[in-house]
């Protein structure tokens, strides 16, 4: 069968590809991306239900503060995953490279699902839950480049924002389902009921779902040809050297990007709730119907990406979020009608939409085909190991601290570093060029 490749001919013959094989493809392809990541956020979610169970203690922020601590060093996997992701995804194939991180993410989120507390085997709880996320982390560190490449290959020209932007959609998608699976639970069971074994549900249904990813990503057409992974720097850190411009590059706006990104979906749930005084189940229904709005808008500003240009929506979300982060935030702080802390959070993630809707596709753009796997994988889960994933983390010491506002203006910081970034890129056509 011939490869699925726009750039580049099929190793084969040159078969067109319909709208609808492009679809299927993409649909094949997001299917795992949604399960990888609904695995790795309901971690996210369920800590306010389970941190007691691995970190006993008085304080409820000191278990907060731990949970998030193990949920920042999954993301310290992900350069490594990003790098032997990339590697697998260069030389042997992005088909290869997502089969094997989907199962890696099955297991992780099983082992969570079986593992027992503090009070049953000790220390050894929160040293197997931390080596479960660290494998998730190795995980997703290598789905995202590999993902983001395959769709920024199938995608056709001309469309490729409004393609490649689904790739958030499940991202996003993911989060979404793990939040409303968190909330179905809290009408189903009761406070003590979550907290003594219903989150360990969500676990077990993630790993269930990757069994179903895993089938749909077997049917997946390969979109790298035979010269490219055969090409001397297929895979290498050598070749990745060539393009170390763009690499770090990428470092400077993937840093706001995340930093954004995870303030206002992970965290903003907890600083709802431990902040603003908003009660759980008032903040996951906010947060739910945030995010499934925040979905939507992917395609719509992926699509406007393709009119406008990628170096256009990077500096449109970079300087927003340098202006806007501090008031919003600090808006939240004493909000105590839902309708307006929900238009607040929606601000954000609409500016932080002109990030996410290209992230992908940018990146992309931006590397070789020999080296594009690696070079998207390996610089997006560094930026994210340092900003994304300890954002959380940072948020809750500073709280601690008694230093909360100072988080408003890291946040606003990055995006500021972000624009900087972005004004490099060059115009070329609808996609960028160094």
């Amino acid at each position: 069968m011939a490869d699925i490749n726009t750039g580049h001919p099929s190793e084969d013959s040159p078969v067109a590809i319909t709208t609808g094989q492009r679809i299927r493809a993409i649909v094949g392809a997001s299917s795992g991306n949604l399960v990888e990541w609904f695995d790795f956020y309901v971690y996210s979610f369920c800590s306010l239900y389970f941190a007691h169970v691995f970190f006993p203690s008085d304080n409820p922020n000191t278990q907060l503060l731990q949970t998030a601590g193990i949920f920042a060093a999954g993301f310290l996997m992900r350069p490594i995953g990003g790098w032997l992701f990339g590697y697998i995804g260069d030389k042997h194939g992005r088909k290869t490279s997502m089969l094997i991180s989907v199962c890696m993410m099955c297991f992780g989120s099983l082992v969570i699902a079986c593992l027992p507390g503090y009070n049953a085997i000790g220390l050894w709880a929160p040293v197997l839950l931390l080596l479960a996320r660290l494998f998730q982390g190795l995980s997703v560190g290598g789905e995202y480049g590999t993902s983001a490449t395959y769709m920024s290959e199938v995608a056709a020209e001309g469309k490729k924002g409004f393609y490649a932007s689904f790739q958030y959609v499940t991202l996003i998608g993911g989060q979404l389902m793990a939040l409303l699976t968190v909330v179905v639970l809290q009408h189903i069971l009761s406070d003590s009921e979550l907290r003594a074994w219903g989150w360990r549900i969500p676990f077990a249904l993630g790993a269930v779902l990757a069994v179903v990813a895993l089938f749909l990503r077997r049917s997946l057409n390969e979109t790298s040809d035979r010269a490219t992974r055969e090409h001397k720097d297929a895979g290498s850190l050598k070749g990745l050297w060539k393009h170390r411009r763009a690499f770090i590059m990428v470092l400077g706006f993937t840093a706001g990007g995340s930093l954004s990104f995870y303030t206002f979906t992970t965290y903003m749930q907890k600083y709802l709730v431990n902040t603003a005084g908003m009660e759980t189940k008032t903040a996951s229904g906010l947060m739910t119907a945030a995010l499934f709005v925040f979905m939507l808008i992917q395609p719509v500003i992926g699509g406007l990406s393709d009119k406008i240009g990628r170096r256009s929506a990077m500096l449109i979300f970079g300087g927003l979020a340098a202006i806007c982060t501090v008031p919003v935030l600090t808006l939240l702080q004493d909000v105590s009608s839902p309708v307006i802390a929900f238009a607040l959070v929606m601000t954000s993630l609409i500016i932080t939409s002109f990030y996410t809707s290209i992230s992908g596709i940018l990146k992309a753009e931006m590397f070789p085909p020999e080296v594009r796997a690696m070079g998207v994988g390996l610089s997006y889960a560094v930026a994210n190991a340092l900003f994304g994933g300890s954002a959380e983390y940072v948020a809750l010491l500073l709280k601690g601290m008694g230093n909360e506002t100072s988080f408003f203006w890291y946040v606003s910081a990055m995006g500021a570093v972000a624009f900087l970034v972005s004004l490099m890129l060059h115009r070329k056509g609808k996609g960028v060029r160094l």
